[in-house]
């Protein structure tokens, strides 16, 4: 008797394709002849046959399957070129009870994303990873890949593939391979229908390794390309048959699932006081730091600017060591790049109660300036009522800004005073403290030793009073 068969999607698929452009949303947007229509199909009816659709997450980056989420009724991530790897590592490990996908082409995992499909497959991470190989780059246009064979056209070699001058094509399963985490390496083809059969098989098995936490799973795909090639569905076909087998030969280099245990992540520690600790720099305390509830900011978004060898990271780093002993959460961020020599390095310190989101600080509300350049170039970006603290000694006008107060300090010739011009870093914190009323200097005595740890004491007393001397001249010419 005969039964009657229902043809429909797979649950893995979105029912109707909303997402995708235009009025055909029953279909996908890749060529006649792809072959990442099939593969997609097998990964949709694996993930509805295991019952994981809702516990699935689908990363895909730039290329021809950039739009996998137009498809896929999971959760989806699109990302940078290449990046998908370190996206899916992520993932991963903040939802440990997930199915993770990574779905990349050969342009993208074999080129820019080379060293992310490495290291992640070095750490084991537990994911699967497809690897759609159709030994061109399809989606900008069929210039070379990674992976295009010796000889072949594309539109950036076309005289073919030169091995003298463009290198041979990766073998990226071989690659894989020579690590030693992975669990599962395999290459197969959708060439055929017994090999789109082996396809399914693989495409199962990896992501029943990925439901068991086993690790690393590798599948490479061979795929057809009718429109990179520049021929019909058919002949396509047969060209992955006479062209790529050779050079890339279908075979499971590895599978060692069924004796790998699953993956236990060590559980990180994050208790500040205890990380203290680990790292050897004792426990957080505020027995004898207590905050001001009359200080004049209740956070602070800083750039410290000036030119090399003025104590301009120190400045920044030692700012936020104080503000951390004092239970602050903190952030600093520096700039030290080609303008450093006679120019403007600079550095971002954020010191506030609540969580900090960007470490930069585009928008300061506080601003110490060592040299002219860098008044110039960051007092504009205070924002209203913010304060400036400039250096008097090197910088000769006052700052245009009525809308912010203004601290005028000898920040450099204070530090000659004391005998050595590199504390200059140290009296900004004190004429930071004097200014904000976040920090009193008379409990500084007790962070030099953790400020300072295994200098000389007499390195230790000078950069005290460094501080006291920035603080106190801020206290008698602007209280």
């Amino acid at each position: 008797m005969a039964h009657k068969t229902v043809l429909r999607k797979p649950k893995g698929f979105i029912d109707v394709y909303k997402h995708k452009p235009g009025a055909e949303k029953d279909r996908t947007h890749y060529c006649p002849g792809c072959g990442h229509g099939i593969l997609h199909k097998l990964i949709a009816e694996a993930l509805e046959d295991f019952d994981i659709v809702d516990k699935t997450i689908v990363i895909s980056p730039v290329g021809c399957s950039v739009f996998a989420y137009y498809y896929f009724h999971t959760g989806n991530l699109q990302v940078p070129h290449g990046r998908a790897p370190a996206v899916a590592t992520s993932v991963s490990r903040a939802n440990p009870d997930s199915v993770v996908i990574s779905y990349q082409g050969d342009g993208d995992l074999a080129a820019i994303g080379g060293n992310n499909i490495l290291q992640a497959a070095n750490r084991g991470e537990n994911m699967v990873v497809f690897f759609v190989n159709n030994a061109i780059y399809g989606m900008t246009g069929g210039q070379m890949a990674p992976t295009t064979l010796e000889g072949q056209i594309t539109t950036t070699t076309p005289y073919g593939r030169n091995v003298k001058t463009d290198g041979y094509p990766l073998q990226m399963c071989e690659i894989i391979n020579q690590l030693t985490a992975p669990v599962y390496v395999t290459r197969t083809s959708l060439h055929d229908m017994p090999n789109i059969r082996k396809t399914r098989a693989a495409v199962r098995k990896g992501i029943k390794n990925a439901m068991d936490k086993k690790g690393f799973s590798f599948i490479e795909v061979l795929s057809m390309c009718p429109s990179g090639w520049k021929m019909d569905s058919v002949p396509a076909q047969e060209w992955i048959k006479e062209n790529m087998l050779p050079r890339f030969p279908l075979s499971t280099l590895r599978d060692i699932s069924e004796d790998t245990p699953a993956v236990e992540r060590p559980v990180p520690v994050m208790d500040p006081d205890e990380v203290k600790n680990i790292l050897g720099y004792g426990a957080l305390s505020d027995s004898n730091l207590t905050k001001n509830p009359d200080a004049a900011f209740e956070k602070v978004a800083l750039r410290v600017a000036g030119f090399g060898g003025q104590g301009i990271m120190s400045a920044g780093i030692a700012l936020a060591n104080v503000g951390m002993e004092y239970g602050y959460n903190v952030s600093w961020l520096p700039s030290y790049g080609p303008e450093m020599r006679g120019g403007t390095a600079n550095c971002s310190v954020k010191i506030q109660s609540e969580t900090i989101g960007a470490s930069e600080c585009t928008e300061p509300n506080m601003l110490i300036a060592m040299n002219q350049p860098s008044l110039e170039k960051f007092e504009k970006i205070i924002v209203p009522g913010g304060a400036l603290i400039y250096n008097t000694t090197l910088i000769d006008r006052e700052p245009t800004r009525k809308d912010v107060k203004v601290y005028a300090v000898p920040i450099t010739g204070i530090a000659d005073d004391l005998g050595d011009t590199r504390v200059q870093s140290m009296v900004n914190v004190g004429a930071f403290a004097a200014v904000t009323g976040m920090f009193d200097p008379s409990e500084i005595e007790s962070l030099m030793s953790s400020l300072f740890e295994g200098k000389p004491e007499k390195v230790v007393k000078l950069n005290e009073k460094a501080v006291r001397k920035g603080y106190e001249y801020v206290k008698e010419n602007f209280s």
